[in-house]
């Protein structure tokens, strides 16, 4: 049994809290691990950094970006089965249907290596008369994921390496039932290569998830963390 880190500031470190969530092994009932109630302090911490790193992640280059998951991509790979354990340990799933839930998470970071066709903007020549139409695609800022128990590998890599490729920083809440999985991703995350502070972990309950909610600092609650930015330009009408 071991207690489960935060990932902040791109640090993993033990929480100062005193609350912690039994984390169990299904098929056994066993204690597994224990999860952290992450304090008020150390979530300010995180919606901070997360912020004063966007300031510099979206700024890189989306080629720059895109190479990162496809380092992240090449190692799931390499550790597919390895997750799957883990997975299917605090899961009670099967090693083949948490095999499954891997891959299908593997599948989005591979499109994730794809973001610089997906941040291409848009321009219509005359949408109306004597008006052209110019679009960009930029990131928000800071967004989050509070991911379900069932699924806890892939819909965490159905949300952060998203909006991390299109230049977003996140904060990822797994769920409290099994947070081993989740953090063997940001551990292997870190490995690709990745900046400190564009994903940070924290576990909990309601008041993270409250936290994460209410603080005006995040700009989104999902993956789909993209922004079109539309500027309509008027030209001069030719004189008759």
């Amino acid at each position: 049994m071991k207690n489960v880190p935060l990932y902040l500031a791109g640090e993993f470190v033990q929480s100062q809290t005193q609350d912690w969530i039994d984390v169990t092994d299904p098929a056994t009932n066993e204690v597994i691990a224990k999860a952290p109630c992450t304090t008020h302090a150390e979530m300010e911490q995180a919606i901070k950094y997360a912020g004063e790193v966007f300031k510099t992640w979206k700024e890189v280059p989306v080629s720059e970006r895109a190479r990162v998951m496809l380092r992240y991509q090449a190692l799931l790979k390499e550790h597919h089965d390895e997750i799957a354990e883990i997975l299917s340990k605090e899961t009670g799933k099967t090693f083949e249907d948490a095999k499954g839930d891997v891959w299908r998470g593997i599948e989005v970071v591979e499109h994730a290596g794809n973001v610089a066709s997906m941040m291409m903007g848009e321009t219509v020549e005359n949408v109306a008369r004597a008006v052209d139409t110019h679009s960009w695609i930029q990131p928000l800022g800071v967004c989050t994921g509070i991911t379900p128990f069932n699924f806890p590998a892939m819909i965490p890599l159905w949300m952060f390496p998203m909006a991390i490729a299109c230049g977003n920083t996140f904060i990822l809440k797994p769920s409290e039932q099994d947070p081993l999985t989740p953090m063997r991703l940001a551990e292997l995350f870190e490995q690709a290569g990745a900046p400190k502070g564009v994903l940070q972990v924290v576990h909990g309950g309601k008041e993270q998830v409250d936290t994460l909610l209410n603080d005006p600092a995040i700009k989104r609650f999902r993956s789909w963390a993209l922004f079109r930015l539309v500027a309509t330009f008027t030209k001069p009408v030719p004189a008759t």
